[in-house]
């Protein structure tokens, strides 16, 4: 493997004239042009990114900010690894790559970004997790730093943010219910201050008033967003005094410990209990099938590497109808378990 220095020995010209045709600066010869890129690639030439990148005043890198507690237990790899795949197929495209920020659930989450921040460690961030009131958003704001959220938070500033469509779910999962002769219908949500939370409970309490129907706090079940919190969830849900006869499930891997704790009390879904879930690959064999609500993960990554780039200076002009706030959609999937 050659460096620049060698290259340009190799060829017999200078080291300047070298960068510029491997920077496909116009003031190249396209003869010449075409014996460095060929030379390049014969001796396996790599560019010396991170003096680039310090040359620049950049880093090449877009950072993921991720809280282990909330996100990355159960499915939860499942969901963010086809995101952050789409993600990254955006990024290729200008030598950018995506790294994961894995924020302990221990840790505050500011202060572990303002750590990040002060390490000048990324070109820009996309933020999950977010908080009714999250005191990350100013942060960046503040820093200058070009970043996206995925989720709302009432800490908004006008950053652009994608959230899945979790009115749209409720909506469509409580009318639904309320058409097959449900009125006691539940809900669960997510422990802490995570924001979907708020936003799914609000309008599944406004469709029920809409119907005459009431939401009240022993419907709301909060649990871990994991298997074992949907099992716990499920025990809880059983010993209910006046126990509902639906569930919708806001979070994907809640949907595998839900069906066992019933499966042990001998309940089933869709017989005993209707069952309304999200989707998530090992939802497909349980039995019976769930009724769920599937989003296109890959394809809110790129939209999310999209937009957070149109905010970008370097990249702007590539991405000019990129949409900067988005309810991303969540298609239906009949299933049996809502029967």
């Amino acid at each position: 493997m050659k460096g620049i220095r060698q290259l340009a020995d190799h060829l017999g010209i200078s080291i300047g004239t070298v960068s510029r045709a491997l920077n496909d600066k116009p003031d190249v010869n396209p003869q010449t042009r075409r014996r460095v890129l060929e030379a390049a690639e014969t001796y396996g030439y790599v560019a010396n990114q991170a003096g680039r990148s310090l040359r620049r005043g950049t880093t090449g890198i877009i950072g993921f900010m991720m809280q282990t507690g909330h996100e990355i237990t159960g499915q939860g790899e499942t969901f963010f690894m086809s995101v952050f795949d789409g993600v990254q197929t955006v990024l290729a495209r200008h030598h950018l790559d995506l790294v994961a920020l894995l924020c302990s659930s221990e840790e505050d989450p500011d202060a572990y970004l303002k750590r990040i921040v002060a390490r000048g460690f990324a070109d820009g961030f996309i933020l999950s997790a977010t908080r009714r009131q999250d005191g990350r958003l100013a942060m960046l704001q503040k820093a200058g730093i070009p970043f996206l959220t995925l989720g709302r938070s009432q800490s908004d500033i006008g950053q652009p943010w994608y959230d899945l469509d979790f009115e749209g779910m409720a909506d469509v999962a409580i009318r639904r219910l309320i058409a097959a002769g449900h009125s006691r219908i539940a809900i669960s949500r997510p422990l802490g201050d995570i924001n979907l939370g708020y936003v799914f409970e609000a309008r599944c309490r406004e469709i029920l008033e809409s119907r005459g129907l009431a939401l009240p706090t022993s419907r709301v079940f909060r649990s871990q967003p994991n298997e074992s919190g949907g099992y716990a969830l499920a025990r809880e849900f059983i010993a209910s005094p006046e126990r509902p006869t639906a569930m919708v499930l806001v979070n994907e891997a809640t949907v595998i410990g839900f069906y066992r704790g019933l499966e042990e009390a001998g309940l089933r879904p869709g017989r005993d209990i209707a069952v309304i879930g999200q989707h998530s690959p090992r939802a497909q064999y349980l039995s019976p099938a769930l009724t769920c609500f599937r989003p296109a993960l890959r394809e809110l990554g790129v939209s999310l590497a999209e937009t957070l780039l149109s905010t970008m200076p370097d990249f702007a002009e590539s991405y000019p109808d990129a949409q900067r706030q988005v309810l991303w959609p969540m298609d239906m999937v009949e299933g049996e378990s809502d029967r």
